[in-house]
């Protein structure tokens, strides 16, 4: 199988779809290495398929440890919004040639993802603001 130049399909990509910064690509794929590495430890089983539910959290737990705080606000600058945003690029770069997919794999495998205010700000939020909005998510779910 011939290598594919990691570059020049981003180039590819962006010259046709403008929706997301070059690094938003470039952290999917290390996001994707790091929920391989993640899985490979727990399951001892080397080279096994992530599904969207996996490659979500493991990119949640990736951009916590890369950015903090900050995480909505560089994905935001990014132009990733939602967990949609997410598996929209993955499938950009299964229809590239970058990625990989099972018939089992879908778009829709990651409309069903995380809030980023409860995924990305809340663990950064002090204890009484937290307690706050679990208080209000109750009132509002009753």
């Amino acid at each position: 199988m011939q290598e594919v130049n990691f570059e020049a399909v981003l180039d590819t990509i962006l010259a046709k779809d403008t929706r997301y910064a070059r690094d938003a690509y470039h952290f999917i794929r290390e996001a994707l290495d790091f929920t391989q590495k993640l899985i490979n430890k727990d399951k001892k089983v080397k080279g096994r398929h992530v599904t969207p539910s996996e490659l979500l959290d493991g990119l949640r737990q990736h951009a916590l440890q890369q950015f903090g705080p900050m995480t909505v606000t560089v994905l935001r600058e990014w132009g990733i919004r939602s967990c949609a945003d997410f598996g929209e690029m993955v499938f950009i770069m299964i229809e590239s040639g970058l990625l990989a997919k099972t018939e089992q794999d879908s778009r829709a495998g990651f409309q069903a993802g995380y809030d980023f205010t409860e995924a990305f700000d809340q663990p950064y939020w002090p204890a009484r603001k937290f307690k706050a909005a679990a208080a209000k998510k109750l009132k509002n779910a009753a």
